[in-house]
């Protein structure tokens, strides 16, 4: 309580900061880089910039306002938790109902740019996603089943939606499949990261996978998906989306994802599990760097 109480002497430098830190700007940016290389794929090169900018600026918006208005409703289970106690909610850096106005700000924001200077089917996938992780996410899913990882996930891949609805104005199979591909790479992981933090998520009894299901199934079900992900992620290249160089960087990639969940099941460790979190972190930036290489050579 204390924190909160001095929280409004903070300057206005770390002030700043501090909202940032509620945007979750890592995340953001990984998000914007998975929809400018779905536009790049969309418009068979460089889309132009007049889309480009308003597309990036409320795509930024939508996530962070999404990842404000999700610490407003985590906020109690955020300070249970060792990882999450020092957000700026818990730890009285800022007051919920000021993130609640700042991620809804953002948000409504984020449409009106859209709408206005790229297309309104954009801007109602770019709200979509932001209900999507809200609503069915962090509402109804993230406290309440075991799938919630698995079904919330579709969150985090729409952003390609967006990217391609902005260039081309409709969606078509070619975008479902990349939608496909962030989905399915979303457990493993996850589910990687949740190895790593199971005491802090049964200490706020978050029913996350290794906490419902135990930590051997986890593991287990991170090989199942990583091999399903493998899969959809050479479709492109089979269906001529994309040319030889993806094709192979998929492959490789998708192997050496496989193999750190082999790994990861042999030897069950929490340095293998944090092994497998950070190539998957890179598996995905990595894959659509691959993706718009091929595109742009």
């Amino acid at each position: 309580m204390e924190s909160a109480i001095h929280a409004p002497q903070l300057s206005i430098s770390a002030t700043l900061k501090t909202y940032l830190e509620l945007a979750k700007l890592r995340i953001v940016l990984l998000l914007l880089f998975t929809t400018i290389t779905t536009m790049v794929i969309a418009a068979n090169g460089a889309p132009a910039a007049g889309i480009l900018i308003p597309t990036m600026i409320g795509g930024a918006m939508a996530a962070a306002g999404s990842s404000a208005i999700n610490q407003y409703l985590d906020r109690d289970m955020d300070a249970k938790m060792a990882r999450t106690s020092r957000r700026p909610i818990p730890s009285g850096r800022i007051k919920p109902v000021n993130a609640l106005i700042f991620g809804l700000a953002l948000v409504a924001w984020s449409v009106l740019i859209m709408g206005i200077w790229v297309n309104w089917l954009a801007a109602g996938l770019a709200l979509f996603g932001g209900l999507y992780y809200v609503i069915l996410y962090t509402l109804i899913l993230k406290r309440n089943t075991v799938v919630n990882i698995l079904i919330g996930g579709g969150a985090g891949a729409v952003p390609v939606l967006v990217g391609w609805a902005a260039v081309r104005g409709a969606l078509s199979f070619e975008s479902l499949i990349l939608f496909a591909i962030v989905f399915y790479w979303t457990p493993p992981h996850s589910w990687a990261l949740a190895l790593l933090v199971n005491k802090d998520y049964a200490a706020a009894n978050v029913p996350m996978m290794p906490v419902a299901r135990g930590e051997e199934v986890t593991r287990r079900q991170i090989l199942f998906y990583s091999v399903q992900l493998f899969l959809i992620s050479l479709l492109p290249g089979i269906f001529g989306a994309l040319g030889w160089f993806y094709s192979i960087a998929a492959a490789l990639l998708g192997i050496g994802l496989i193999r750190q969940s082999v790994l990861l099941i042999q030897r069950g460790d929490g340095p293998q599990a944090r092994r497998t979190y950070k190539y998957s972190t890179m598996y995905l930036a990595m894959l659509f760097l691959a993706m718009m290489i091929d595109k742009l050579i």
